[in-house]
């Protein structure tokens, strides 16, 4: 099983066996919930999941979208119709950060078989649909756990002793523009790794073999990768999708800096960082 799904399996996995349980995950930092527009039409049989309410606690010291109580996101995805031994394929409207939060978050909580539709709701040529599915409730109960996670402190050492990624576009890592955050720049010692190049034009993850490449120059290696890597963003949202594109790579999940930039800049005493990396 692949982590990526692509519009034509999804289509003929909707009308076999065993059909997934689709998850409209829509979302745009900044903006009101996509519910509108999943009202305004969606995948067949797909269930609207907010983010902001349903993927993540509420903001504060831990970030502007800390990790979601447990037992709340497990009601959340059985609601959804969640359950562990049903297929689950998530889909969002830009370049798949969205989705792939949902990703994580049930990989992190033991569900065994989640993908992301790749290239998102702009890849699926099928019909869409303005009814609303009242789903039979799931079974789904998470167990925490599943892939490794970092906090402030292990992000920091991580960054100074391993690799610690920085998923953010370019400019928000040196600190030219900061739009959402307290401050702008970088954790001391990150590299930066925009999480916007793991697709191509068409939105969709580049070939396994081109992302493989890619962290190898970014400095991953056979002696640092899985919990010796890590990754942060800016609220733990597009970060996800960097660890996507790495297990599309062939690579062990790096650990997850879940607070991400704007955990970290609550705290005017964690040491900040502008401008390009050292050459």
């Amino acid at each position: 099983m692949t982590a990526i799904i692509s519009a034509s399996e999804l289509a003929d996995a909707s009308a076999g066996p065993r059909p997934p349980v689709l998850l409209d995950v829509r979302y745009v930092p900044g903006a009101p919930p996509g519910r509108p527009e999943y009202e305004a039409g969606h995948l067949p049989g797909a269930v609207f999941v907010d983010l902001d309410a349903e993927l993540a606690g509420p903001p504060g010291a831990g970030g502007r979208h800390p990790l979601p109580d447990v037992a709340e996101f497990g009601a959340a995805m059985r609601r959804a119709g969640v359950s562990s031994g049903t297929p689950v394929v998530v889909y969002d409207a830009g370049l798949g950060w969205a989705a792939a939060r949902a990703w994580w978050l049930l990989r992190w909580t033991g569900h065994p078989d989640v993908r992301v539709l790749d290239g998102g709701l702009a890849a699926w040529d099928g019909p869409l649909t303005t009814e609303v599915p009242a789903p039979a409730a799931g079974d789904f109960r998470p167990v925490p756990g599943g892939l490794p996670l970092l906090d402030a402190d292990t992000a920091a050492a991580l960054a100074r002793d391993g690799l610690l990624l920085d998923a953010r576009a370019a400019e928000r890592y040196r600190g030219d523009v900061e739009p959402l955050d307290r401050v702008g720049g970088h954790i001391p010692g990150a590299v930066s790794a925009p999480t916007s190049e793991n697709v191509g034009a068409d939105g969709r993850f580049l070939p396994a073999g081109a992302l493989a490449e890619r962290f190898r120059s970014l400095g991953v290696t056979a002696g640092n990768t899985g919990p010796g890597t890590g990754v942060y963003c800016g609220s733990g949202v597009s970060a996800a999708h960097q660890l996507l594109a790495m297990e599309i790579a062939g690579l062990p999940a790096p650990a997850l800096y879940a607070g991400s930039w704007s955990e970290w800049t609550s705290d005017p005493g964690r040491p900040v960082a502008t401008g390009p990396e050292p050459s």
